[in-house]
């Protein structure tokens, strides 16, 4: 069988997101989801981590174990000239295929954490199976160009605006992802490029068309790491038992409002209740663990007809076992939504832990799943349906 040498190169000097490659995303520093992904291909033998930083390999090897196959791991030391702002990615591989024996070449993007194991074997095959020299991970996109015409209007360059195809109709076309590039020792040596000769392409999930570039870049990628995560995650969501909740900035969007008469209020979202009712017709208790303690949550919680109320809480975390304690279930057939620093153990210790859209970023880093509703504008319904559809349960949603 070929020989594969996965290529990693990570720059210490990131400009737009400071260290960006060891900032952790989803739980784990970036670079360790492409490490990780080329560790589990099994046909690449050894995943080089190309780096000019002392703090990037002292991050890596603090994560070694976590590895699935942590012996193919190991670092080369970049060339500080080709680490610059202004150094192109062939440069710093160039210097990497002078120093180290190679069969076939696989550049992987660190940029890109969405890849998986499998992406990268089927770029392998491929590349062996298709007769390519070279090849390439891409998505598909199914949009309409428009460009600058020389009488200064615009036009369409790809499709005709008076016969406005369908979606299904459009062939679309290809756009590089970024995530990796598959070539031969041989043929970089001699091209001093990537790709060359006769290119293929491997076509990768729509939503990996994102590269971390930005910082909002990294807050898609990082909602959809933990949406994955949750979805195939091995805590098996499918025992979820008991749903517990915050209050504020969960059930309500965090504001504090007051009447003339100085009378507190609170804005609850309709769609929040009726995703709690339907988790309770499946048989999932549901709760409100909060530091406040005001009759209105009281009030909301008995509409609401749920099974636990613990207000003026400090430690949210030992109410939460002892909930499961009294149902005589694990903290892993128990799920939490939480959205600042006091709810973070929780989320850690639940089997399903869950942070709102504009939580706090602590909460974020310790989420398996960061919702795509905001607090109060019917997160807690999106949680519902996540674990209605991990139960396996047909649910049928009323109008509210």
């Amino acid at each position: 069988m070929s020989k594969y040498t996965a290529f990693i190169p990570v720059r210490a000097g990131s400009k737009s997101i400071k260290l960006k490659n060891i900032r952790p995303i989803a739980g784990k520093p970036l670079v360790w989801w492409t490490v990780e992904a080329a560790c589990g291909c099994e046909a690449i033998s050894e995943v080089y981590i190309s780096t000019d930083g002392e703090v990037i390999r002292e991050c890596v090897r603090e994560h070694l174990s976590e590895f699935s196959h942590p012996e193919k791991v190991k670092f080369f030391d970049r060339n500080p000239a080709t680490a610059t702002d202004t150094a192109s990615t062939e440069s710093a591989m160039e210097d990497f295929a002078a120093k180290t024996p190679l069969e076939n070449l696989i550049l992987i993007q660190a940029t890109s954490p969405l890849l998986t194991a499998d992406d990268l074997t089927r770029g392998i095959e491929i590349y062996e199976n298709d007769g390519f020299d070279s090849v390439l991970s891409v998505v598909e996109q199914k949009r309409f160009h428009w460009a600058k015409t020389e009488n200064g209007g615009y036009a369409p360059t790809n499709y005709d605006y008076k016969n406005r195809p369908r979606r299904q109709e459009f062939d679309g076309y290809f756009v590089e992802n970024g995530a990796f590039y598959i070539t031969s020792g041989a043929a970089f040596k001699d091209s001093r490029c990537r790709l060359s000769g006769k290119i293929g392409i491997c076509p990768m999930p729509e939503s990996t068309y994102y590269e971390i570039d930005e910082p909002s870049d990294w807050v898609i990628i990082e909602n959809l790491l933990k949406t994955k995560l949750a979805e195939t995650s091995s805590v098996a969501p499918k025992k979820i038992k008991l749903l517990l909740t915050d209050c504020d900035g969960v059930l309500t969007d965090g504001g504090m409002y007051y009447s003339e008469k100085g009378d507190e209020l609170k804005k609850f979202n309709t769609k929040d209740g009726m995703g709690l009712e339907k988790l309770g017709e499946a048989g999932v208790k549901r709760g409100i663990i909060t530091g406040e303690d005001t009759h209105i949550v009281t009030n909301r919680s008995n509409k609401m007809k749920l099974d636990y109320l613990y207000q003026g809480v400090r430690d949210k975390l030992s109410v939460m076992k002892e909930i499961a304690e009294k149902m005589g279930i694990s903290l892993d057939e128990v799920a939490y939504i939480g959205d600042d620093i006091n709810d973070v153990d929780c989320i850690k210790a639940a089997g399903l832990g869950m942070t709102v859209a504009d939580g706090m970023q602590a909460a974020k880093d310790a989420a398996d799943c960061v919702l795509n509703a905001k607090g109060g504008e019917g997160a807690v319904r999106e949680a519902a349906e996540r674990i209605l559809k991990m139960l396996n349960k047909d649910v049928k949603w009323e109008a509210v």
